[in-house]
């Protein structure tokens, strides 16, 4: 029972951290990008390798282009934020150097970003609220499963969304079907009278 407990909930784990390694060219930007919850703590610590005169600038914005953390010519540091909404968040590297772009080395980053439960520092909540291990187990059990209900709650109202949409999409097809089919029979019944008018007029037809 514990196994597939555990299997259950790997890939909450999975999806709340995110580390990664990359080479960025002198005088180039790379952004990285992610949807995180309402709500949700988020954690990043990064690390570049100077080795040259290159400045790295690293920003941290959400999709309504608000800076959550900024830090130029950052080489290695921490940064935290709480999402307010659900919102695509995006982290960007910005390498600059005076000497140009002959002769120098590409940067190593390296970046892992943190979010939800993973995020949390249990060792200082146990410090600061005196738990013993049991209970800091017991807490971060408590804050897994929350987190496992609040995605199914998202999903669940993303479904109704859908199918709302659906509904509605459905329903404008169905009115503009009846619309197109009212404008071709209109159409037709002109056409009949205007020809049959018309032959008369020639007296091909009495």
């Amino acid at each position: 029972m514990a196994r597939f407990a555990a299997l259950l909930l790997l890939p909450v784990l999975i999806e709340s951290v995110f580390s990664i390694s990359f080479f960025l060219p002198v005088n180039s930007r790379k952004c990285l990008r992610e949807e995180i919850h309402k709500d949700v703590l988020v954690t990043g610590e990064y690390d570049i390798n100077d080795e040259s005169n290159t400045k790295i600038n690293l920003k941290i914005t959400d999709s309504s282009g608000h800076i959550l953390y900024l830090k130029e010519d950052a080489t290695k540091g921490k940064f935290a934020f709480t999402t307010e909404d659900y919102d695509m968040f995006e982290v960007c590297f910005e390498s600059k150097s005076p000497m140009g772009t002959g002769r120098v080395p590409d940067q190593l980053v390296n970046l892992d970003m943190k979010h939800g439960v993973e995020a949390k520092n249990y060792e200082e909540i146990a410090k600061v609220e005196k738990l013993k291990p049991l209970e800091v187990e017991l807490r971060r059990l408590e804050d897994l499963s929350e987190s496992i209900v609040n995605d199914f709650a998202y999903m669940k109202r993303r479904e109704e969304e859908m199918r709302d949409t659906n509904e509605s999409t459905n329903t404008r097809v169905l009115y503009f079907s009846i619309f197109s089919m009212c404008c071709l029979i209109g159409l037709a019944t002109w056409q009949v009278f205007y020809l049959r008018r018309f032959f008369k007029a020639k007296k091909l037809i009495e």
